[in-house]
């Protein structure tokens, strides 16, 4: 048959070979790929040592799945290779990751254990249900999420300032764009290591010079949040604030020029004009803001490691605490998928509510 026929005229015998094909591709990844996860849990003793079977299952079943499109779509099967070394490269990048990491998740595997790695069910999930630790550093990202909404505030109100008519206007925008140049590692340092040492940090010696007696900036667990939040914020409010005055930048000028004309005040031409133009933009630096907020762990780790008693603890930074300082790779990983299933439900959650809303607004 020629390759440029239209699917629906390809023989029933030619898709139906394709069809297998691409079943046979699946199932053979699949088989391998469990094996080898049985294998290295240890429930099954086949002798592989390393996943170069499953990265061969994975080639063999890229020439099936590539070869069944042929068969099945004819033309359209030719086009869709042209896509498919993208697709099969994410899938090879990032399924590939999680599937290996979700068969560590379920095993006994301590570094500092001669007895390497071991299936053990369920007990690390039982185990992370009931880690109070845990569950505390879940309800500090709750709290850290709550903060961008501050941050959103912060941002708009600078992109507000730097879309005015301003003196020095491209100057104040190199200035405050500085802060998302800076690694947060950097920034921990400066700030968090050295400016507000309560010894000899500057900030402490002022708060001396003002009268209290022995100034510590992470021994209270509320203004611990508050500063991580401020180092945090200081360098990630600048992207906020840059996506905001994109969107402004992109409003057209004759709509508040209208309102003016009409007498709107700038409160009501900022509440009944600008702010309804910007939210798909806003909703937009909320999500992105949100999502890199779920990985806060640099500053944390750095400045307090989770003090005091865990108050300041991040998700991302107690489970680096869990790999670092217990060698505790099972449980880790078990802690590190959970958050990974959290994450990918309220995301889920939160763009389908978003844009349930914003099909209501328009």
């Amino acid at each position: 048959m020629a390759i440029g026929t239209d699917h629906r005229a390809i023989a029933p015998l030619r898709r139906a070979w394709g069809r297998a094909l691409i079943i046979g591709g699946v199932l053979l990844l699949i088989l391998t790929a469990l094996a080898q996860a049985l294998n290295a849990a240890g429930i099954l003793q086949l002798g592989l040592t390393n996943w170069r079977p499953t990265l061969l299952a994975f080639l063999l079943f890229s020439v099936a799945l590539g070869a069944g499109q042929v068969l099945m779509r004819g033309q359209a099967g030719w086009r869709a290779l042209f896509i498919l070394p993208a697709g099969l490269f994410t899938a090879a990048m990032a399924i590939f990751p999680t599937l290996f990491g979700l068969s560590i998740a379920f095993t006994d595997w301590n570094l500092a254990s001669l007895t390497g790695q071991k299936f053990n069910g369920l007990d690390n999930l039982w185990q992370l249900l009931h880690d109070p630790f845990y569950w505390n550093a879940m309800l500090n990202m709750v709290i850290y999420l709550l903060f961008v909404l501050v941050e959103y505030a912060i941002a708009f109100a600078l992109a507000l300032l730097l879309n005015a008519e301003i003196r020095a206007r491209k100057f104040w925008r190199v200035v405050f764009l500085i802060p998302l140049m800076l690694s947060p590692v950097a920034v921990s340092w400066m700030v968090g290591k050295s400016m507000l040492e309560y010894r000899f940090g500057p900030v402490a010696r002022f708060a001396r010079w003002l009268g209290f007696q022995n100034p510590s900036f992470f021994t209270d667990p509320w203004i611990a949040r508050i500063w991580i939040e401020i180092m945090d914020g200081w360098v990630s409010i600048p992207f906020v604030m840059i996506l905001l005055l994109a969107g402004l930048q992109a409003m057209p000028k004759e709509v508040i020029e209208a309102a003016k004309v009409d007498g709107a005040s700038p409160w009501q031409r900022f509440w009944q004009i600008t702010f309804p133009l910007m939210l798909p933009v806003s909703l937009t630096a909320i999500v992105l803001r949100i999502i890199f907020k779920l990985k806060l762990a640099d500053i944390v780790i750095t400045v307090t490691s989770g003090g005091p008693g865990g108050a300041t603890d991040s998700v991302s930074s107690f489970i680096y605490r869990e790999y670092r300082d217990r060698s505790n790779v099972g449980y880790g990983t078990m802690l590190a998928m959970f958050y990974l299933v959290a994450i990918v439900i309220f995301i889920t959650f939160l763009l389908n509510t978003l844009s349930k809303r914003m099909r209501r607004m328009t």
